[in-house]
């Protein structure tokens, strides 16, 4: 595997540096067919976007990311959140985008176009979101970054949290990962080193309705983008390594305003209860594999409950939903849904959250997670 970090960043930076008389580099962004992986390709526009609205529809070959056949490929990237670009520094943005068949319509892997429709029934209720992601530095050859090439390091408990060489892998990633998230204008709310080596977690949020699945996979782009620019991978599989490590996890803080509100315990409680009812429902949306992908992860050891078993308490971290201490005494805040898989799409999670807790949708579903 080529490894941008054999490339000379000197070389590079002299082109950066050049005047551009006027001209605005507009990277478009989208969700490709698998639903995890992001592609991009940018546009130049004779001036700056100060709205989506100043955005164009543009085109791409749906045959070559898996949403579309070859016999009639063209997909539409219809615009739908703008940040600054990091990479390329002012004026020129980043566009993430919803992904149209050539009818001009959702194509299967779009579950931001049904979230956005949620989001809008529920906005009296101002829902918002956090979401912890959780993910996974790997070295070019796919082993995670810093461990011995033929061995294993120290058990995990020294590196949560940790500091100091030898109980921390890539904090440089971290650190320039961190600058282009608030440079580009994501609600990123903090970072931390998790329990196994070479694992991370930023947090995004709160944010509120849509902004939420937007503000995260943006911030996935970046990771990917500054991971180039250090020579290694970022994973999100939510067990990349078998055995007594820590799983990867994106853990969804939720709250409507009224869980919020002085004496807001009691929503959070019936919260819970309608979750209580839908466990498959919500494990078969919180991975793009219906499940399959949070199996593994999900055994009820390493931080996590059991996949076929709904649970819930303040303070525990082997729950599906955790209510946060402090909730707990001041009696209002918001819950914790720990089940998402790191892997999971941030709009497919946060619809199905408010289907459930506001729209009070009913109905659960058999997993097939052996099939």
């Amino acid at each position: 595997m080529p490894s941008s970090a054999l490339l000379d960043k000197a070389a590079k930076s002299k082109y950066m540096d050049l005047e551009t008389f006027g001209i605005t580099q507009a990277m478009y962004i989208w969700i490709d067919g698998s639903g995890e992986s992001l592609r991009c390709k940018t546009r130049s526009l004779e001036k700056e976007p100060k709205d989506i609205s100043d955005l164009p529809v543009w085109n791409f070959d749906g045959s070559s990311t898996g949403q579309a056949e070859g016999s009639n490929s063209d997909c539409f990237l219809k615009p739908c959140a703008m940040f600054n670009d990091p990479f390329r520094g002012a004026p020129n943005k980043l566009v993430l985008c919803e992904v149209l068949s050539y009818k001009m319509e959702a194509v299967e892997t779009n579950h931001r176009q049904t979230c956005a429709g949620v989001m809008n029934q529920v906005k009296e209720d101002h829902p918002w979101f956090g979401m912890e992601q959780e993910y996974t530095l790997l070295d070019v050859d796919g082993h995670p970054f810093g461990w011995p090439k033929q061995g294993f390091p120290g058990p995990q408990g020294p590196y949560y949290c940790a500091v100091g060489t030898g109980n921390v892998y890539g904090r440089e990633v971290v650190e320039a990962h961190y600058k282009a998230c608030i440079y580009a204008g994501i609600t990123i709310s903090g970072t931390n080193a998790e329990v196994m080596p070479a694992q991370w977690e930023f947090q995004v949020g709160p944010c509120e309705g849509i902004k939420m699945g937007d503000h995260l996979w943006m911030a996935r782009f970046l990771l990917h983008r500054v991971c180039e620019d250090f020579g290694v991978v970022a994973s999100f599989d939510p067990k990349p390594m078998n055995g007594d490590w820590n799983g990867a996890g994106c853990h969804c803080n939720y709250s409507t305003e009224k869980m919020r509100l002085p004496g807001g315990f009691d929503e959070i409680n019936n919260a819970v209860e309608k979750l209580s009812k839908r466990h498959n429902y919500h494990i078969q949306a919180y991975d793009p594999q219906g499940g399959k992908d949070n199996m593994r992860r999900l055994t009820g050891l390493h931080e996590t409950s059991s996949i076929y078993d709904f649970s819930s308490g303040v303070a525990n971290r082997q729950a599906s939903i955790r209510i946060p201490r402090h909730v707990g005494e001041e009696k209002c805040g918001y819950l914790e849904d720990r089940r998402p898989s790191s892997n999971c799409d941030p709009y497919t999670v946060t619809e199905v959250i408010a289907r459930t807790t506001i729209l009070n949708e009913e109905g659960d579903v058999v997993l097939k997670l052996n099939c």
